[in-house]
């Protein structure tokens, strides 16, 4: 049934949407195109469970189709947390840590107020550490990346900037949960739509900001504590997301360089980083039914690009579809074909590893497709795990993203209304 959202939720809501358009204004950023007037990352538009799940300290196999109350197939509910025991009124963003000492794993857990620090240790019994403030005023958009050892985290709340948490003092918290507060604050801008780190040169880039149009703002983080700006790029305008890499791909003209791939609003955009000084435009491409070209992520090989864009299924009226690029001569992309789900359920953050493409799908869950049949244009379903049973409608509620890079196996998952969870394959 419906989730009956209370008032102070959406006034919350209200004030950080009043908050996000102010602060873009006095940040000079241009308001992303959006020729619908539609909102991608909008708030919860009901669909809930009604009741707060149970918190689960013990693993649940998919039996039957069910993990306790939540379908699945292929996956098995280890831990989780309800938004209440969190502390926030909406999730969105999650990211892992692995300590390099001890191997003990981390989720790094968004929220509309602060970001939440879990421990795995113990998977079936989950561990709140504790939370790190928003650094101004709570937003529905916060997201977070790390590098070397620490947590790099941004939001579209105004004079935001980019909080760095060291995450090594995870390892000896008295009396959890506490109350954490940032290792430093970049202040290069205010609002931040989101942030991508290339981990093999050290380098972050903050989109969606208040400078360079939207585009990439540079940062250098070769001293993690101390990040320093580098400069950006404007000629490409705003960009919603995208995947930096050092590229080692069939097109061999661009072997060993640092290329930037952006979900540009209205296209996908391909520029050459590896000069900070001198960033250069590769190519650009779009394609048919283009709603909002919202994030994607390359297959391992980098051949492959697959987009969500997150406004098809509700201008179209299409299901859930995956766009799969054919990179191999990075100046001339091409469409190689596209993957529809098998709900209307809308499509948001979507990650590979290793011949896996790990969907946050909205109001679905987690769907989980087999890229092994990319070749020959050939992807099928292998398994899903579903935090939002109430419906899979075409809405902007259920899963945000999810995090399927921890090497023990375990998948992170964050759902708007429902909070975190964490999964893994089953047996």
């Amino acid at each position: 049934m419906k989730r009956n959202w209370p008032k102070a939720f959406w006034a919350l809501v209200l004030a950080g949407m009043a908050v996000l358009a102010s602060c873009s204004k006095a940040d000079d950023a241009p308001p992303p195109s959006n020729p619908q007037n539609q909102n991608p990352n909008t708030p919860p538009t009901g669909g809930g469970d009604g009741e707060t799940p149970p918190a689960f300290s013990n693993a649940v196999p998919c039996e039957n189709g069910l993990a306790g109350p939540y379908p699945c197939s292929g996956f098995d509910l280890v831990g989780r947390f309800s938004l209440e025991q969190l502390g926030g009124a909406a999730a969105n963003d999650i990211w892992g840590w692995a300590d390099p000492q001890s191997g003990t794993e981390y989720a790094l857990v968004g929220l509309d107020n602060g970001t939440a620090f879990i421990s795995l240790e113990d998977p079936e019994a989950p561990l709140l550490l504790g939370t790190l403030p928003t650094e101004t005023t709570a937003s529905i958009w916060r997201d977070v990346k790390v590098y070397a050892n620490h947590a790099y985290i941004v939001s579209e709340a105004g004079g935001h900037g980019m909080q760095v948490f060291d995450l090594q003092q995870l390892r000896s918290v008295a009396n959890p949960p506490v109350t954490f507060s940032p290792t430093a604050v970049y202040t290069g801008f205010g609002n931040a739509h989101n942030i991508v780190i290339n981990e093999n040169t050290g380098f972050a880039y903050a989109v969606g900001t208040g400078t360079f149009q939207g585009g990439p703002h540079f940062i250098d983080l070769s001293s993690p504590a101390s990040p320093q700006a580098a400069g950006g790029y404007a000629a490409s305008g705003y960009s919603h997301d995208a995947q930096v890499v050092t590229y080692s791909g069939p097109d061999t003209d661009y072997t060993g360089r640092e290329i930037y791939i952006g979900a540009n609003e209205n296209e996908v955009t391909l520029i050459d980083v590896t000069d900070k000084a001198n960033p250069t435009r590769i190519s650009g491409l779009n394609y048919p039914n283009l709603g909002y070209t919202h994030q994607g992520w390359f297959t391992e090989d980098q051949r492959y690009f697959l987009l969500g864009d997150e406004l098809d299924e509700i201008q179209f009226g299409l299901p859930s579809r995956t766009l799969v690029f054919d990179l191999a001569d990075l100046d001339n992309p091409v469409l190689s074909f596209t993957y529809n789900g098998p709900t209307a359920a809308i499509d948001h953050n979507g990650y590979v590893q290793g011949d896996r493409f790990y969907l946050a799908n909205y109001t679905a869950g987690l769907r989980v497709v087999d890229l092994s049949g990319i070749g020959g244009q050939a992807l099928t379903e292998s398994g899903y795990f579903d935090t939002f049973p109430a419906s899979n409608a075409t809405e902007f509620d259920g899963v945000w993203s999810i995090y399927p890079f921890l090497e023990s196996g375990l998948i992170l998952i964050n759902d708007i209304s429902n909070g975190f969870f964490v999964v893994r394959p089953s047996p």
